[in-house]
């Protein structure tokens, strides 16, 4: 039997606890973490961490489209971070910790409109916060460096606000 791949990116807060999420969910077949949506190439954490690249800590998740869908997948994401927060999640402040949508396609872009939209109509939060996602076509991702992979599994646990 064969999979039937296809990759997402995501970014919402710092990407250690955002990686442990998806690695456990059941489809998910892979999970970089890395950076996205700047101006920098090549970016380096400390670079990132400074907060004028313009990059996001995002994962890049590999999934088996048999097991798992990527509206199943957005509905993981929306529930792992607050996205009315803008430039930040809990006390991680700046751009780099924005929550993002980064869609690879059209199917991935409109799924992910539709969910956006059906998020900020439904009572998940307060008629006067507004979901600050950003939906944006994916440029290049770049991996961060290999200690920040699957950080939390090499670390006891041990894991940042989401």
């Amino acid at each position: 039997m064969s999979l039937t791949l296809e990759k997402a990116v995501f970014a919402a807060g710092c990407f250690w606890g955002v990686e442990d999420v998806f690695r456990k969910t059941e489809g998910v077949v892979d999970t970089r973490v890395g950076y996205i949506g700047g101006h920098t190439q090549n970016p380096t954490y400390s670079d990132v961490c400074g907060g004028d690249t313009g990059h996001a800590e995002a994962v890049a998740v590999t999934f088996d489209t048999e097991k798992i869908s990527y509206k199943d997948l957005l509905e993981v994401f929306w529930k792992l971070h607050d996205p009315t927060q803008h430039n930040r999640q809990g006390p991680d402040v700046g751009t780099q910790y924005r929550s993002a949508i980064f869609y690879r396609n059209n199917a991935q872009k409109e799924i992910a409109e539709e969910s956006k939209n059906t998020l900020a109509l439904s009572n998940t939060y307060t008629q006067n916060k507004n979901i600050r996602t950003e939906i944006t076509k994916a440029p290049e991702f770049f991996e961060a460096e290999e200690y920040h992979q699957q950080y939390v599994e090499k670390n006891g646990g041990g894991s940042c606000a989401i």
